[in-house]
């Protein structure tokens, strides 16, 4: 049981970064940016590629910068050549797979054997013993959402809320959305690369295919986390995205661990887990709206009434 909960900790953390991404775009923003499959992978690729050069460290902020690239992509076709936001994400996902195979050197797979990483790095400092890949994992995750939310707290990062919450508002009070929609989509994907490029790292490799059906799982990982916390401020929604994402790998993990379905149908599991996360809201809201229902015709039958 110990080993589920450090393996669901230790993916719950590394891919927490792409329902942060999402809680920005989609959220805060209110875009679908389809972008995070490719971008992703774009993480990866570049992460894996720099670390077999051995520059494991500048891998990370190098992948960051690539994901601003494809998010400042996604942002011009929005909004300088009207673009629609679903179409451009797809319009730019599909340009990243041939550059993430230019990235990997037209090879679908890159291996880091015998490679440095900044996990087997941090795991020579003797710091965390064996929970070191959580506790590397956790404080790079931790430190992105306390950034997240005070950078939304600024007053670029107030405009940018503001954006999604009324953009002729905010064009009424001189401010431009173009740029506000820009740099919310470059620091969310960003954050999305970001996740990719520890996850090349933690996996040692990368997979051109590694990204696919990625944007579903995170959001149905934010959808988990806000059921459980709830939507109304930004630290719950930075919160959500963490705790969703493990919550959903240990579910993960368990399926594996108990071998209830055999690993070929795990993407059903998948499925499953991510329909009824999406699902859940509905439901729970449907539940509410029957009890209210039940008791007010309660309360009319015993005041003799008719519902």
């Amino acid at each position: 049981m110990l080993h589920i909960l450090q393996t669901a900790l230790e993916l719950g953390f590394l891919y927490a970064l792409i329902p942060m991404a999402l809680f920005l775009s989609f959220r805060v923003l209110d875009i679908a940016d389809m972008t995070t499959d490719g971008c992703f992978v774009l993480g990866t690729a570049v992460s894996v590629t720099m670390a077999a050069a051995g520059h494991p460290f500048l891998a990370i902020p190098a992948a960051m910068a690539a994901g601003v690239c494809a998010g400042f992509v996604t942002a011009f076709q929005q909004t300088r050549l009207g673009v629609p936001s679903i179409l451009a994400g797809i319009v730019t996902n599909m340009g990243l797979y041939t550059i993430n195979l230019m990235v990997m050197k037209w090879s679908a797979n890159v291996s880091l054997l015998k490679t440095a990483t900044i996990f087997t790095l941090f795991q020579q400092t003797g710091i965390g013993g064996q929970w070191y890949e959580v506790l590397l994992a956790g404080t790079v995750v931790i430190l992105a959402g306390v950034l997240l939310v005070l950078f939304l707290g600024t007053r670029l990062g107030l405009s940018i809320r503001a954006t999604g919450d009324n953009i002729d508002m905010v064009r009424a009070s001189s401010v431009n959305p173009t740029f506000t929609i820009t740099v919310g989509l470059c620091v969310a994907n960003a954050l999305t690369a970001l996740s990719g490029a520890m996850v090349g790292q933690y996996q040692n490799t990368a997979d051109i295919n590694g990204g696919t059906g990625i944007v579903v799982i995170g959001l149905a990982c934010l959808i988990i986390g806000e059921t459980v916390l709830g939507r109304k401020s930004v630290v719950k929604g930075a919160l959500a995205a963490v705790i969703g994402s493990i919550i959903y790998r240990f579910i993960y993990a368990i399926v594996l661990y108990t071998k209830i379905m055999p690993v070929q149908g795990l993407k059903l599991v998948t499925a499953i887990i991510v329909a009824l996360a999406i699902a859940f809201p509905t439901m729970k809201n449907w539940a509410a709206f029957q009890k209210r229902k039940n008791a007010r015709k309660k309360a009319h039958t015993v005041k003799g009434g008719r519902f």
